[in-house]
């Protein structure tokens, strides 16, 4: 019984061990994917949204741009310093099991001498014969000779427990050298985004100013381009509602807003939400510089904006792909506006707006990642802006939540 406790108790602990350093490697990981990618988040938006220098911008849309860039370097000094942090207690717990196997291989270093101290004075095959043969009895020296057995085995097993333990503590430090260069590597890269930051939020700050002065028609501005986006929205929700009444009508069942679906398109459907949070983005490469919801503008703080999706900036003349095999349900032209295209995945509607040309035709049947049109390119701005909706039904839902790495 207090053998069976004691390997329940050795497997309990051990269990922990394993499940804390597993917990360890996965948080590190974690965090290193989450600064790598705002990182690249960073080289898109300088791509993306500064590389053009040549072109004029607004003063709002310069300050929108920056705005952008310096909330994503908050968020990897955020993550840089919890990783310099979480490495620090590494490198501790490190040190810590180093002289712990130092103290320990110490010991076992001196145990070891004596041994073979001991060893080394009664070596020779006289002394074991005379240590075997002036027993009293058989038993005595059948014992003696098990004696003999077991202590060149645990002699042998206490020098391949060094090796093990050298072998540990040199792995150790290897890692402790390691771990030591990858938070100096941090340090270092936190300092130069931090003295970057420092710059752009002190050209953010003289924009902001010069905002001030005007803040009126930049309300003015923003609350336009909110009611154009209204418009459209409500054009998209009209073409859904009209086309959900066809397919109840036709199917003979009460209105709702929902389709009626025939076995093809149920299956299509139920595929579409089975890949919900893996579906590719509807652009090759792009950043999010609005996201859904209603949110209070990132600048003009007196203005609320709603968005039934999300705007990815691209690169310039960037293609607009299907996300998910459908078929084309509209394609839909504003005055004052650019194309959008609607593609029907059984009861799910994905939209695709300010399109300069449109490559597909209304009915066509279209597959994952093809290329729907070319996203409209601001000659002002320079700014290549696809805006992206997914609807279930009648009802819009977050992009975000759909698509692979967002």
């Amino acid at each position: 019984m207090k053998k069976h406790i004691i390997l329940i108790l050795f497997f309990i602990t051990f269990g922990k061990t394993l499940f804390a350093q597993n917990s360890l490697t996965v948080k590190q990981t974690r965090l290193e994917q989450q600064r790598i990618r705002l990182r690249e988040e960073i080289k898109q938006i300088n791509g993306l949204l500064f590389e053009n220098k040549i072109k004029k911008k607004s003063t709002l849309s310069e300050v929108e741009d920056i705005q952008l860039r310096i909330s994503v370097r908050k968020q990897l000094i955020r993550v840089n310093n919890e990783q310099a942090n979480f490495l620090e207690n590494i490198i501790n717990i490190n040190q810590r099991d180093i002289d712990k196997y130092r103290s320990e291989l110490t010991e076992l270093k001196e145990e070891y001498a004596l041994m073979i101290k001991n060893s080394y004075k009664s070596k020779s095959m006289q002394n074991r014969l005379m240590f075997i043969f002036s027993s009293e009895n058989l038993l005595q020296a059948y014992k003696r000779v098990n004696y003999l057995k077991q202590y060149n085995a645990y002699r042998k097993k206490q020098g391949n427990k060094i090796k093990n333990q050298t072998l540990n503590l040199q792995e150790l430090n290897k890692n402790l050298i390691f771990k030591k260069k990858q938070k100096k590597i941090l340090v270092t890269e936190n300092r130069n985004v931090k003295n970057r930051l420092i710059s752009e939020q002190a050209t953010q700050e003289k924009l902001l100013k010069a905002l001030k002065t005007k803040s009126k028609s930049f309300e003015k501005e923003i609350n336009q381009k909110q009611t154009q986006a209204s418009l459209i929205d409500a054009q998209i929700e009209k073409l859904i509602r009209e086309a959900i009444a066809i397919s109840n009508k036709n199917a003979g069942n009460k209105p709702s807003n929902f389709f009626t679906l025939n076995s093809e398109a149920k299956i299509l459907a139920k595929n579409f939400k089975l890949n919900k949070g893996k579906l590719p983005w509807p652009v090759n490469k792009g950043i999010v510089v609005q996201h859904y919801g209603t949110q209070t503008h990132p600048i003009v703080k007196t203005t609320k904006i709603k968005s039934s999706g999300i705007s990815i900036a691209t690169e310039s003349n960037g293609k607009a792909r299907v996300v998910f095999g459908g078929e084309v349900m509209s394609i839909l032209s504003f005055k004052n506006s650019n194309p959008t295209v609607l593609i029907k995945h059984g009861n799910y509607i994905t939209a695709y707006k300010n399109l300069s040309k449109v490559f597909v035709k209304k009915g066509q049947k279209v597959i994952s990642k093809q290329v729907l049109g070319e996203i409209f390119t601001n000659k002002e701005t320079g700014k290549t802006i696809l805006q992206f909706s997914v609807f279930n039904g009648m009802a819009s839902e977050n992009p975000a939540f759909w698509l692979n790495n967002m």
